[in-house]
């Protein structure tokens, strides 16, 4: 276990120290970006670690996986973020754990999400998942609506009992006219986000970027990175 703490340590450390040079070269200040460790497929063993050196912020993508190791780790000061297209099905089990939904991409999502919260008692956090790759109404590949849906879907949230509306979430997309051109998008992102402060002004989370594009996420003024790889190592291959 000490040698998986070294190797988590070391892989932290490289992680602050990209965040921190693209602040400075973006003249933003460190602590206005948020790392949060996405640890899917990775147990809670390294979790429990993680939370040793410091993190605060984890993410997981499958509610499968994540309900039982939020349950190992909930005596750690922990906040986890929910990030993967979420059926409704599962929204009872999301909400008993997540802090923050942050791929809130549909009203039927928004209502499930809204019942549970009051159900159980606690505010949760949404942010709406923006699809880059898709049309002004449309939806993304992996989730997500197009730019024009972005205002109903957030008043929706905001007028929800029990939700939220903490801002903007976006994954680099693979297709479309932002494919390989992840500042452009993360750019994108924060002119939509500008926008929704207009009228909700405390919706100022704009989480983008990961492992391989957290630079620009940082250079467009992302307030949040969703870091795994550079962290935990390569994922081993599921199935």
């Amino acid at each position: 276990m000490r040698d998986r703490k070294d190797e988590l340590a070391e892989n932290l450390a490289k992680v602050e120290h990209r965040i921190a040079a693209a602040c400075a070269a973006a003249g933003r200040k460190r602590e206005e970006v948020t790392l949060i460790v996405v640890t899917k497929t990775y147990p809670a063993s390294d979790v429990r670690i993680l939370s040793e050196l410091g993190v605060r912020h984890v993410a997981e993508n499958r509610d499968q996986d994540a309900a039982p190791k939020a349950a190992a780790c909930s005596d750690l000061p922990l906040t986890w973020h929910f990030v993967g297209q979420l059926q409704t099905n599962k929204v009872r089990s999301v909400v008993g754990y997540a802090g923050l939904v942050q791929s809130v991409d549909r009203a039927r999502l928004v209502t499930a999400l809204s019942k549970e919260a009051v159900r159980q008692e606690r505010e949760l956090g949404c942010l709406v998942q923006v699809a880059l790759d898709a049309d002004e109404s449309g939806r993304g590949e992996r989730g997500g609506v197009g730019p024009g849906g972005i205002e109903e879907l957030g008043e929706l949230i905001a007028g929800a009992p029990g939700l939220r509306l903490d801002g903007l979430m976006t994954v680099a997309p693979l297709t479309g006219p932002y494919a390989g051109r992840e500042l452009a998008a993360f750019e994108r992102l924060m002119d939509l986000s500008t926008d929704l402060r207009r009228t909700h002004p405390a919706a100022n989370m704009v989480s983008a970027g990961m492992s391989a594009d957290l630079e620009q996420a940082v250079a467009a003024g992302a307030t949040h990175v969703r870091v795994g790889t550079a962290v935990l190592g390569v994922r081993p291959r599921l199935g």
